[in-house]
C-alpha cells in the first residue's frame, strides 16, 4: 500500500533460515522513526479557505431608479463608505413642479379671502334680514378655502416625502469588509431572488473546508483542528469544527463505481472551523486542515508507543531486529509516561534507526 511505497527501506521482512537451508517463521519490522510517526500526527489533510462569519447583504428599493454604483467587487469598503446612489433628478423635477402647484393654490386662497371681503361689504349696506344669500356666499367661499388649505397640506406632504428621498439617495456600508458580489439583475443564475450586493465582513474570520461523502465519518462537531499555512508549513493556527453541513451537498469532482456499475459523482459536505486566534490570516487566503493530533508538540528524546513495550517480567523490553535479522530482546531503561498518548520516554538501549515489532503472541528469539 501506500506506506509500502513511501517507508520501503523502512518496513523490512525477516526471514531467517535454518542449518538446512529451510525458511522458519517470519515476522515484519519497522524503523522506530516509522512506528512513532504512524501515532504522532499523521493524518487527513482538508483543502480550506479564510472567509468572513458575517456576510453583509445591500437590498435596494426596486421602486427606484440606481444613479451609481459606487464600488466594485473585490473592494475593501470602511463602515459608513457610500456604497450605491439613487437617481434623484425626478424627485427634484417633482418638487418643482408642486411648488409650482402650491404657489397656485396660495393664489386661490387670496383670491377666496378678497372675495369674502367684498361680499362682507356688500352685505352691510342691507337690512338685516336680505343678507341671507350674501351669507351664503360667503360661507361657501369660507368652504373653498379650507379645500384649497387641505390641497396645500397634502402638497407640502408630497415635497417632505420626496426630500426625505433625496437625503437618503445613498446606501451605505455598515460594516467594514470586502464586496463579493454585485447582482444588478436581482436573481441568481437559477433565477431566485437574490442580494442586489453582498459583503464579506472582515475581523470575525472562519475556515471553510470540505469533505467528500466516503470520509465524513471521520470528523465530528466539536473536534480540535491545526490550520497550517500553504505557504509556510510552520504558521499555524488552532480551531474547533463547529458545523458540518450534511444538509446541504454540494457535488465534487471524484467519481466512483456503484453497484449497478453506473458512474456516480460523489458528494462533498462543507465543514467551518472557528480559529482561536485570526492574527496573520487574510481574507480568502487558503489553507491546509488537519486534525490535532497533537502534531504541534515536541518531546525531547525518544519516545514509543506504550504496546510495543512488554513489561510482564519485570524488566521491560522490545522486540527488535538484531544485526544478523533475528529477532530478540531488547531491554530498554523507561523514563517519563505520556498517560494522555501511552508513550514512554526510552532512555537506553534503543534508536530511532533500530527496527521493532509489535509484540504478538508467538514471538521468540532468533
Amino acid at each position: 500500500g501506500g506506506a509500502g511505497y513511501y517507508f520501503r527501506n523502512e518496513i523490512k521482512e525477516m526471514i531467517p533460515f535454518l542449518q538446512d537451508g529451510s525458511p522458519a517463521d517470519k515476522v515484519y519490522v519497522e524503523k522506530v522513526s516509522r512506528v512513532m510517526n504512524q501515532y504522532s500526527g499523521v493524518s487527513n489533510r482538508y483543502n480550506g479557505t479564510v472567509e468572513s462569519q458575517g456576510t453583509y447583504e445591500i437590498n435596494v428599493d426596486s421602486s427606484r431608479t440606481i444613479g451609481k454604483i459606487m464600488v466594485e467587487e473585490g473592494d475593501l469598503v470602511e463602515e459608513g463608505q457610500t456604497l450605491v446612489t439613487y437617481d434623484t433628478s425626478d424627485l427634484k423635477m417633482q418638487i418643482q413642479q408642486i411648488n409650482l402647484e402650491i404657489e397656485s393654490i396660495n393664489n386661490d386662497i387670496d383670491n377666496y379671502n378678497k372675495q369674502i371681503d367684498m361680499t362682507a361689504k356688500e352685505a352691510e349696506k342691507l337690512p338685516v334680514e336680505e343678507r341671507f344669500t350674501y351669507e351664503t356666499e360667503i360661507q361657501s367661499l369660507r368652504n373653498s378655502i379650507s379645500q384649497k388649505q387641505f390641497d396645500l397640506e397634502s402638497k407640502k406632504l408630497e415635497i417632505s416625502k420626496n426630500q426625505t428621498q433625496i437625503n437618503n439617495s445613498s446606501l451605505v456600508s455598515k460594516v467594514s469588509g470586502v464586496v463579493k458580489t454585485i447582482n444588478e439583475k436581482g436573481t441568481d443564475e437559477y433565477g431566485n431572488a437574490a442580494p442586489f450586493m453582498t459583503i464579506l465582513q472582515t475581523g470575525d474570520y472562519r475556515i471553510a473546508g470540505s469533505i467528500d461523502e466516503q470520509n465524513v465519518w471521520t470528523i465530528s462537531e466539536g473536534q480540535q483542528v491545526l490550520i497550517r499555512s500553504r505557504v509556510d508549513s510552520e504558521r499555524t493556527w488552532d480551531g474547533v469544527i463547529t458545523l458540518i453541513d450534511t444538509e446541504n451537498p454540494r457535488q465534487g469532482n471524484n467519481n466512483y463505481m456503484s453497484s449497478d456499475s453506473d458512474t456516480q459523482t460523489a458528494s462533498k459536505y462543507p465543514f467551518y472551523v472557528e480559529l482561536d486566534s485570526v492574527d496573520g490570516l487574510i481574507l480568502g487566503q487558503h489553507v491546509y486542515i488537519e486534525l490535532d493530533l497533537g502534531q504541534q508538540e515536541t518531546k525531547e528524546g525518544l519516545w514509543l508507543y506504550g504496546s510495543y513495550i512488554v513489561q510482564d517480567d519485570g524488566e521491560p523490553y522490545v522486540w527488535a531486529a538484531n544485526d544478523k535479522e533475528r529477532l530478540e530482546k531488547r531491554y530498554v531503561t523507561l523514563g517519563e509516561y505520556d498517560m494522555e498518548k501511552d508513550e514512554y520516554e526510552i532512555l537506553s538501549g534503543l534508536t530511532v534507526s533500530d527496527y521493532i515489532t509489535w509484540p504478538m503472541p508467538g514471538l521468540y528469539e532468533g
